[in-house]
């Protein structure tokens, strides 16, 4: 039974996705993603600051969720678009910035062995993992570990931004650094 467009509008997500799941048809596509393409573009923003740069990432993620949706079980939509939308901001900064001060890779070791040659999924898997475990860091931790290596700013900078001392944001990355490597070990397969 085939709908017209317009009564797409009144579909759940669910439903919308499992159209899609079934008919691989990007106009359902497009119904489910516009309703959520204004959180995908304050997600793209929040990251990249930059207008134009967010409205094409709108668009790369619509591009991409064409091939993630079939490969994936989504229990709910709009938390998983969020996490998609996350990680492909984090990706597109870390691959234009090849040159962090401290790559994330060097200050948490995974105890299992990832080779050079992994598949974006993986990646993918490994930037959620790292952004669950930078949300369970205590409150001076995750500002800190943010400023310092995220957002590539020197000791003197996130004492200035964060209000605390040089020797407690020291203290602070140095613990967070820690926490961040026992969240991802405990939590890595």
């Amino acid at each position: 039974m085939k709908l017209h467009r317009s009564s797409e509008q009144t579909l759940s997500d669910e439903e919308l996705l499992a159209r899609y799941g079934e008919t691989r048809d990007l106009a359902t596509l497009a119904v489910l993603y516009t309703r959520h393409s204004e959180m995908v573009y304050y997600v793209c923003l929040r990251y990249f600051k930059e207008s134009e740069r967010s409205k094409d990432a709108v668009m790369q993620l619509f591009e991409e969720l064409v091939h993630k949706i079939p490969k994936q079980a989504i229990k709910d939509f709009p938390k998983w678009l969020y996490v998609v939308a996350k990680n492909h901001c984090l990706m597109a900064l870390r691959a234009n910035k090849q040159q962090f001060i401290i790559p994330v890779d060097n200050f948490v070791e995974f105890s299992v062995n990832l080779h050079q040659d992994e598949n974006y999924a993986e990646k993918e898997e490994r930037l959620s993992l790292l952004e669950n475990c930078m949300d369970k860091l205590p409150a001076k931790q995750k500002v800190t570990v943010d400023l310092f290596f995220l957002q590539e700013k020197c000791y003197k900078e996130v004492a200035e931004l964060s209000g605390y001392n040089l020797n407690e944001v020291k203290s602070f990355i140095q613990n967070g650094k820690r926490n961040l490597k026992i969240c991802m070990e405990k939590n890595a397969e």
